[in-house]
């Protein structure tokens, strides 16, 4: 418990440092989003009007106060109101969302099985020169552009094969290309990571005797190397959401899908610094939760990080060299 509320801590003192950064960022923007939104002719609006408006926009106020205010807003549940449209950040945001979710969600956990198939598959090839061209596969993708790899995939499969279409597809069909786009480079980070441990778990001591016992050596991948492998892979998937989110705005601006992309396409355009400020938190929210989320996961995959916990909180040293390993029976 200790250690999750540590945790905890830590994860809210990284969200204000994230907002206060974004603020400080955007406050240094050059233009007035008031003005560009409001000083046009076509609208009519005196100079005393637009005045009022910035007055009720807040943004006639010292920048401290714009800081403070915000952020005691954000801490209420109140993201402002976007100067482009006049609707709430999170009405925007909120109708945006599920499209992006649904994107970056089965994106992810494709990307989770073409790393895990990779490193497997590499793992019991029986031939030499088909482990090296599987393990020599992470280091393409993850050098392909994830905006050249929309528009190959548009015009190999949709304009060229007719297999997918790109305009008036079903919701599930017009998924396939944007997960496959978002899917691919988080895919190589995760394999290469992957197969790099599984390579190091099977020279434990442990492994040898499992194999020694009879067991094959698919059942000693899945019953003994794996669950010890997956630790590092667990760590790089945390700090690959960030990027998840990142690839999902390209993505969705390729593919022309609303989402999140889209809102923050036109709110760059716009310089809609409320709706602007409102995604890079509730990007760095989401991304502190995942994290979180596998740190608190450590100890539930891992018993020799419980007792080193316990260790820890009754004043004993850790030792720095625990061999056993997780599973170690086949």
């Amino acid at each position: 418990m200790r250690y999750a509320l540590r945790r905890a801590g830590q994860a809210a003192i990284v969200l204000i440092a994230a907002y206060t950064v974004t603020f400080l960022l955007l406050q240094l923007l050059p233009g007035d989003a008031i003005l560009i939104r409001y000083d046009n002719p076509e609208l009519g609006l005196s100079a005393e009007q637009i005045q009022q408006i910035r007055i009720n926009y807040g943004v006639d106020t010292p920048w401290w106060q714009q800081y403070l205010t915000t952020l005691a807003g954000y801490l209420r549940g109140e993201f402002g109101y976007s100067t482009q449209y006049g609707t709430g950040v999170l009405e925007l945001i909120g109708e945006a969302l599920p499209s992006t979710v649904a994107l970056a969600g089965i994106g992810f956990l494709v990307a989770v099985i073409l790393a895990v198939a990779i490193a497997f598959l590499s793992t019991l090839s029986p031939f030499g020169w088909l482990r090296r061209g599987l393990q020599a596969i992470p280091g393409v993708f993850v050098s392909i552009p994830v905006f050249w790899l929309g528009i190959l995939l548009i015009q190999v499969f949709s304009f060229g094969l007719g297999w997918v279409p790109i305009v008036g597809a079903d919701p599930v069909v017009g998924l396939i290309l944007p997960v496959l786009t978002l899917a691919v480079p988080i895919s190589a980070p995760l394999a290469q990571i992957l197969i790099r441990s599984v390579d190091e778990v099977r020279l434990q001591p442990f492994v040898t005797v499992v194999r020694a016992k009879g067991a094959s050596e698919s059942r000693v991948l899945f019953t003994s190397v794996a669950r010890n492998a997956i630790l590092p892979t667990l760590t790089i998937a945390g700090v690959l959401f960030g990027e998840l989110v990142g690839g999902a705005v390209v993505t969705e601006t390729v593919f022309g899908r609303p989402g999140i992309g889209r809102v923050t396409e036109q709110a760059v355009a716009n310089q809609d610094i409320p709706v602007l400020q409102g995604i890079v938190v509730l990007a760095a929210f989401t991304f502190i939760v995942v994290n979180l989320a596998v740190d608190l996961l450590y100890p539930v995959l891992d018993p020799r990080l419980r007792s080193g916990s316990r260790r820890a909180n009754a004043g004993t040293a850790v030792p720095e060299s625990t061999p056993t390993p997780v599973e170690a029976s086949a």
